[in-house]
């Protein structure tokens, strides 16, 4: 048992799929880091908008302005949040489909190129020399 599970844990495709999440784990967070410091400061600077702080209190309780006061005081809906995980969405998306655009784009310039023959394998090689001599003696 100790076997097969070292074999399905050290298979290529279980491994390269550990380091995918690792790495968009990695990407994840830096595309975050883009979309809350650089990109929606500067949209809040053109239109003095922050979403951040977009919520509706969902009962009487909640007086404050502020989102993190706003959660202490009881139920909110912070839509604000979510217009942001949106962006991180469509950004992550962009940036993937350039990716796979990418890698599409490389394995159509492999393809276009034609494949050089495959030499002939040995006991072909030996049974046209073989009918040469055949042809030669008859």
């Amino acid at each position: 048992m100790i076997k097969e599970f070292k074999e399905f844990a050290l298979k290529g495709n279980v491994v390269d799929l550990a380091i995918g999440v690792i790495i968009g784990a990695a990407f994840g967070k830096i595309v975050e880091s883009l979309v809350g410091d650089i990109i929606m400061p500067l949209i809040g600077a053109i239109g003095s908008v922050d979403f951040s702080n977009y919520f509706i209190g969902l009962n009487s309780a909640v007086t404050s302005p502020v989102l993190v006061d706003a959660k202490k005081q009881g139920a909110v809906l912070a839509y604000g949040s979510f217009i942001t995980i949106a962006v991180n969405f469509m950004i992550i998306a962009f940036v993937l489909f350039m990716v796979v655009k990418g890698i599409n784009r490389l394995k159509r310039k492999e393809e276009a190129k034609p494949a050089e023959p495959a030499p002939p394998a040995q006991d072909v090689v030996l049974l046209g020399e073989i009918r040469d001599l055949l042809k030669q003696k008859a």
